[in-house]
């Protein structure tokens, strides 16, 4: 790639996300404004920004690694992430986590299951797993934007790595939560027009669908059938943390809290459902890439090395943008929620601190910034294939906040004793089972999950019901507090 043509598309880029962060930090005034954007964002925003942050540059490099590795059945992967991770959970998560949340005067997933279950407990195991995992995901989200630069602008990866991470921590320091939504609607169309457009020109490169699937069964039939080479236990773990995981994941479920309201759902269900149907397309390039360039010394170069190779200069700066952009909308709604969530649930609620607004504001941006440099100097040392980097996260903060969630909107009788249990078994299963190596070939969320969900149910029916008042002003059958937590 011409290093020149290169620069010129991401300096023209980086700098309007960083204009959008200077504009709309003029309208962030106070705490409220920084972690859910006043809850004012309507549904196109609201649904691409939940598509950029849900398909990050873990997607895009992972995903294409496992198409690589594993071949054409990974494309079932991105078939679930639509339907399980995009639509259902708009429809069954949606309209009760907005209500619920605005009812409880809430603006973290933490404070939620403080206010819903009267659980301190909850709030603080609930901070403490999405701090540490939420890092830990971040990494990733660099990793891959690191290596997409390195391979398509010959730049070290460590530069790689700071470029993304300096511009992200500056645009969501200074515009907060809606710099972020506004940068992720951006961020959506790029991605979604570089992933459309490399799909376009591999498909010619290989000569075909047809041809594709030839020459990849020439290499191994397994790359071609279901589950393929991957097997069972393996494709189906994978299709679930990254489709049902969402359901658990604060960076997403915060997209719920800030829409305007209630009745725009509609339009950004369905927003959100075609906008997801991207996630097959890094799947199908990763087992083209198998076929071209059969003998990488990394799966996550397949995509890069694909890219480079059948796209002309201009066209692989706009993909390497689309990369860009994705991993940069998901680590800004990630520092969002650590700094959002160590504030309100960690130094308020905790700690007890009383801080007034503009305090209270200033210490969530610098939170914010020191979250996004601990990830960065982890990132520039990573661990790991992406895409297991991302699942090991994702099976801890999913186990941890699925069930006390969905029962948390859905049954009355789910208590504070059967929510913080099914936390702290939920996550330790994920922990144990993960460090076992997976036994039976199934991935630690399966296990982590279901555990949690048998937790829950058991614990909260055979314990004290919740106070009747609980119940009442988290279903609405009472007047909504005035104050936030």
């Amino acid at each position: 790639m011409e290093l020149a043509t290169c620069i010129i598309v991401l300096a023209v880029y980086l700098a309007a996300l960083a204009w959008i962060g200077i504009a709309t930090g003029r309208k962030t005034k106070d705490p409220a404004d920084f972690a859910i954007g006043g809850r004012s964002v309507g549904p196109w925003v609201t649904a691409l920004s939940f598509v950029a942050a849900y398909f990050s540059s873990v997607l895009i490099i992972g995903g294409g690694g496992f198409g690589y590795r594993f071949g054409m059945a990974t494309i079932w992967i991105g078939a679930v992430n639509v339907l399980v991770g995009c639509f259902l959970c708009w429809i069954v998560l949606g309209k009760r986590v907005r209500l619920f949340t605005e009812r409880l005067g809430v603006m973290t997933i933490s404070g939620f299951f403080n206010e819903r279950y009267h659980s301190p407990e909850c709030r603080v195991f609930s901070s403490a797993v999405i701090f540490l995992f939420l890092i830990i995901y971040n990494v990733s989200v660099l990793k891959g934007m690191g290596n997409a630069m390195e391979v398509l602008m010959g730049m070290p990866y460590w530069g790689g790595v700071l470029i993304s991470g300096v511009i992200i921590i500056f645009y969501v320091g200074v515009g907060g939560y809606l710099a972020v939504v506004w940068t992720s609607f951006l961020q959506a169309w790029v991605m979604i027009f570089g992933l459309v457009l490399l799909t376009f020109f591999s498909l010619n490169a290989v000569g075909g669908l047809s041809a594709a699937h030839t020459k990849l069964a020439a290499i191994d039939p397994g790359l071609l059938h279901t589950p393929g080479t991957w097997g069972w236990a393996g494709l189906i773990s994978f299709c679930l943390i990254v489709s049902l995981g969402t359901w658990g994941m604060p960076q997403l479920l915060i997209r719920f809290y800030s829409i305007k309201d209630t009745r725009v759902l509609r339009v950004g269900t369905v927003v959100v459902t075609v906008g997801a149907c991207i996630a097959l397309l890094p799947y199908l390039n990763g087992a083209i890439a198998r076929v071209l360039y059969p003998d990488l010394s990394s799966p996550d170069l397949a995509i890069p090395t694909l890219t480079k190779g059948v796209l002309s200069p201009i066209w692989a700066a706009v993909f390497l943008a689309g990369v860009i952009a994705a991993g940069m909308s998901t680590f800004a709604g990630v520092l969002i929620i650590t700094s959002s969530s160590l504030v309100k649930d960690i130094l308020e609620k905790g700690l007890s601190l009383r801080l007034e607004p503009s305090r209270e504001l200033r210490i969530t941006r610098l939170i914010s910034a020191a979250v996004g440099i601990v990830s960065l100097l982890i990132a520039l040392r990573p661990p790991a294939l992406i895409l297991v980097l991302t699942a090991f996260s994702w099976a801890v903060i999913a186990s941890t906040n699925l069930w006390p969630l969905l029962f948390g909107i859905y049954w009355k009788r789910a208590n504070g004793a059967g929510a913080f249990a099914s936390m702290a078994a939920g996550a330790a299963t994920a922990l144990a089972w993960m460090a076992f190596k997976n036994p039976l070939g199934i991935h630690g969320f399966i296990a982590g999950t279901v555990v949690g969900l048998i937790v829950i149910v058991v614990v909260s029916l055979t314990t004290r019901r919740p106070r009747a008042e609980l119940i009442e002003r988290a279903w609405g059958e009472q007047s909504p507090p005035q104050h936030h937590s």
